[in-house]
């Protein structure tokens, strides 16, 4: 808890990776929901008040995030949509979300009609999803077009997008020891390399389930 409190305040304060942590705590929040009030006493450690105080806590992070006002900077120079069309469709193309595409299809009308280039949905498609995949949600267009957009939102209902973190956890299966990928630890196996597995950060939150 004092982790993630230092997480929050650091959050709030530079106001970056709001979505990620909000999702963070309500994962969290309903992982303890479901500890309280199936599993009770039998595997929280301590006081089941204090557990209560937590999740409250918890609630209580979640609202700041939700209050959060981006403030914008004053800086009047060069913006994105001044830049050239082949330049701003080349960093779009750098997003992997396509929550953060719509999002930034919000911000202006020009930025919009961009937003719904549909080569760009298609390697957003084709970079989280296998052709398999994708050819069993085919959808098309008015024009008989495929329509790679909805075809994303679709896909992600029904498979896992491919993740990715600056740095991940590895645990090491014969020591069962947590360490950074690229740090080593004494490991008594004989070959470590094959004993350690990457964690995602939902992975590292199952580890406390019981």
């Amino acid at each position: 808890m004092n982790i993630l409190e230092k997480v929050v305040l650091k959050v709030l304060e530079d106001q970056q990776n709001i979505r990620l942590i909000r999702e963070l705590l309500q994962t969290l929040y309903t992982s303890l929901c479901t500890l309280v009030q199936r599993v009770g006493k039998s595997v929280l450690v301590g006081n089941i008040n204090m557990w209560v105080y937590r999740m409250e806590t918890i609630l209580h992070w979640q609202q700041q995030l939700n209050n959060v006002q981006i403030t914008r900077p004053a800086f009047k120079g060069l913006t994105f949509t001044d830049l050239p069309l082949c330049l701003q469709l080349n960093i779009m193309q750098r997003l992997s979300d396509g929550r953060d595409l719509v999002s930034l299809g919000q911000v202006a009308p020009d930025l919009h009609v961009l937003s719904e280039d549909r080569l760009l949905w298609k390697k957003l498609c084709q970079y989280h999803f296998s052709e398999r995949q994708i050819r069993k949600r085919l959808i098309l267009s008015d024009k008989g077009q495929l329509d790679w957009k909805k075809m994303y939102f679709k896909l992600v209902r029904c498979y896992p997008r491919k993740e990715q973190y600056g740095d991940t956890l590895q645990l090491c299966r014969h020591c069962h020891i947590l360490s950074w990928k690229g740090t080593d630890h004494p490991c008594t196996a004989n070959n470590p390399e094959s004993c350690s597995v990457s964690l995602s950060p939902q992975d590292f939150i199952n580890l406390f389930k019981f």
